[in-house]
Protein backbone atom coordinates (compact mmCIF):
# COMPACT_ATOMS: atom_id res chain seq x y z
CA UNK A 1 0.00 0.00 0.00
CA UNK A 2 2.74 2.28 0.75
CA UNK A 3 3.83 2.22 -3.28
CA UNK A 4 0.60 3.29 -4.21
CA UNK A 5 0.80 6.25 -1.80
CA UNK A 6 3.97 7.17 -3.11
CA UNK A 7 2.85 7.62 -6.02
CA UNK A 8 -0.28 9.40 -5.45
CA UNK A 9 2.14 12.08 -4.06
CA UNK A 10 4.35 11.99 -7.32
CA UNK A 11 1.28 12.42 -9.35
CA UNK A 12 -0.17 15.21 -6.82
CA UNK A 13 3.23 16.98 -7.10
CA UNK A 14 2.39 18.16 -10.60
CA UNK A 15 4.91 16.01 -12.81
CA UNK A 16 2.79 13.59 -13.89
CA UNK A 17 0.33 16.52 -14.46
CA UNK A 18 2.72 18.96 -16.26
CA UNK A 19 4.03 16.11 -18.29
CA UNK A 20 0.67 15.17 -19.72
CA UNK A 21 -0.23 18.72 -20.52
CA UNK A 22 3.10 18.61 -22.06
CA UNK A 23 2.24 15.53 -24.10
CA UNK A 24 -1.24 17.39 -25.28
CA UNK A 25 0.09 20.49 -26.01
CA UNK A 26 2.87 19.00 -27.89
CA UNK A 27 0.49 16.77 -30.22
CA UNK A 28 -1.43 19.80 -31.51
CA UNK A 29 1.49 22.23 -32.00
CA UNK A 30 3.24 18.77 -34.27
CA UNK A 31 -0.49 19.11 -36.58
CA UNK A 32 -0.05 22.21 -36.81
CA UNK A 33 3.45 22.59 -37.75
CA UNK A 34 2.52 19.25 -40.01
CA UNK A 35 -0.22 21.49 -41.80
CA UNK A 36 2.35 24.27 -42.33
CA UNK A 37 4.76 22.31 -44.19
CA UNK A 38 2.87 20.00 -46.20
CA UNK A 39 -0.30 23.00 -46.92
CA UNK A 40 2.07 25.81 -46.96
CA UNK A 41 5.37 25.09 -47.56
CA UNK A 42 5.89 21.90 -49.16
CA UNK A 43 3.70 23.49 -52.81
CA UNK A 44 6.12 25.78 -52.74
CA UNK A 45 9.11 23.68 -52.47
CA UNK A 46 7.13 21.42 -55.04
CA UNK A 47 6.85 24.51 -57.89
CA UNK A 48 10.60 24.95 -57.73
CA UNK A 49 11.38 21.24 -58.02
CA UNK A 50 7.98 20.48 -60.66
CA UNK A 51 7.02 18.08 -58.38
CA UNK A 52 4.55 16.87 -55.42
CA UNK A 53 7.19 15.61 -53.10
CA UNK A 54 4.54 13.34 -51.53
CA UNK A 55 3.67 11.37 -55.12
CA UNK A 56 7.55 10.81 -55.61
CA UNK A 57 8.54 7.14 -55.21
CA UNK A 58 10.53 4.19 -57.12
CA UNK A 59 8.20 1.10 -58.13
CA UNK A 60 9.71 -1.92 -56.64
CA UNK A 61 7.82 -3.95 -58.57
CA UNK A 62 6.80 -4.65 -61.87
CA UNK A 63 3.09 -4.33 -61.88
CA UNK A 64 3.66 -0.56 -60.06
CA UNK A 65 3.76 2.34 -63.23
CA UNK A 66 5.81 5.22 -61.98
CA UNK A 67 3.11 7.81 -63.31
CA UNK A 68 0.12 6.65 -60.64
CA UNK A 69 -0.29 8.68 -57.23
CA UNK A 70 1.66 7.43 -54.44
CA UNK A 71 -1.36 5.37 -52.67
CA UNK A 72 -2.53 4.12 -56.10
CA UNK A 73 1.38 2.86 -56.47
CA UNK A 74 0.89 1.04 -52.77
CA UNK A 75 -2.20 -0.83 -53.75
CA UNK A 76 -0.57 -1.79 -56.65
CA UNK A 77 2.83 -2.72 -55.05
CA UNK A 78 5.69 -2.16 -53.11
CA UNK A 79 7.50 1.52 -53.98
CA UNK A 80 10.51 3.49 -52.16
CA UNK A 81 8.70 6.55 -51.54
CA UNK A 82 11.22 8.86 -50.66
CA UNK A 83 9.37 12.28 -51.50
CA UNK A 84 7.24 11.09 -48.05
CA UNK A 85 10.52 10.60 -46.20
CA UNK A 86 11.73 14.22 -47.91
CA UNK A 87 8.55 15.89 -46.42
CA UNK A 88 8.92 14.13 -43.10
CA UNK A 89 12.70 15.58 -42.60
CA UNK A 90 11.73 18.99 -43.32
CA UNK A 91 8.64 18.71 -40.97
CA UNK A 92 11.18 17.16 -38.33
CA UNK A 93 13.25 20.15 -38.94
CA UNK A 94 11.23 22.59 -38.83
CA UNK A 95 9.00 21.53 -35.41
CA UNK A 96 12.80 21.04 -33.80
CA UNK A 97 13.68 24.83 -35.09
CA UNK A 98 10.66 25.82 -33.74
CA UNK A 99 11.02 24.26 -30.04
CA UNK A 100 14.86 25.69 -30.23
CA UNK A 101 13.76 29.21 -30.58
CA UNK A 102 10.77 28.93 -27.83
CA UNK A 103 13.41 27.23 -25.64
CA UNK A 104 15.55 30.06 -26.41
CA UNK A 105 12.97 32.61 -25.39
CA UNK A 106 12.11 30.64 -21.93
CA UNK A 107 15.61 30.50 -20.78
CA UNK A 108 15.84 34.45 -22.07
CA UNK A 109 13.12 35.47 -19.84
CA UNK A 110 14.55 32.84 -16.73
CA UNK A 111 17.91 34.61 -17.05
CA UNK A 112 16.07 37.70 -16.55
CA UNK A 113 14.11 36.73 -13.61
CA UNK A 114 17.20 35.08 -11.95
CA UNK A 115 19.17 38.63 -12.44
CA UNK A 116 16.03 40.15 -10.61
CA UNK A 117 16.56 37.43 -7.93
CA UNK A 118 20.43 37.74 -7.38
CA UNK A 119 20.41 40.84 -4.25
CA UNK A 120 23.39 43.14 -4.73
CA UNK A 121 26.19 41.91 -2.15
CA UNK A 122 26.27 44.28 0.52
CA UNK A 123 29.02 47.25 0.82
CA UNK A 124 32.29 45.59 2.33
CA UNK A 125 32.35 47.42 6.48
CA UNK A 126 36.15 48.86 7.35
CA UNK A 127 36.74 45.39 9.17
CA UNK A 128 36.66 44.26 5.98
CA UNK A 129 38.39 46.09 3.92
CA UNK A 130 41.29 46.11 6.52
CA UNK A 131 41.48 42.94 6.89
CA UNK A 132 41.66 42.61 2.81
CA UNK A 133 44.79 44.55 2.43
CA UNK A 134 46.13 42.82 5.52
CA UNK A 135 45.87 39.53 2.89
CA UNK A 136 46.93 41.27 0.28
CA UNK A 137 50.09 42.64 1.70
CA UNK A 138 50.92 39.32 3.12
CA UNK A 139 50.54 37.68 -0.38
CA UNK A 140 53.34 39.80 -1.41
Amino acid sequence: MEIFKEFKEFAIKGNVIDLAVGVIIGAAFGKIVNSVVEDLIMPIVGIFFNADFRNLYVPLSSSVSSGLALADAKKLGPVFAYGNFITEVINFTILALIIFLLIKVVNKIKRKEEEKEIPAAPPLTKQEILLSEIRDLLRK
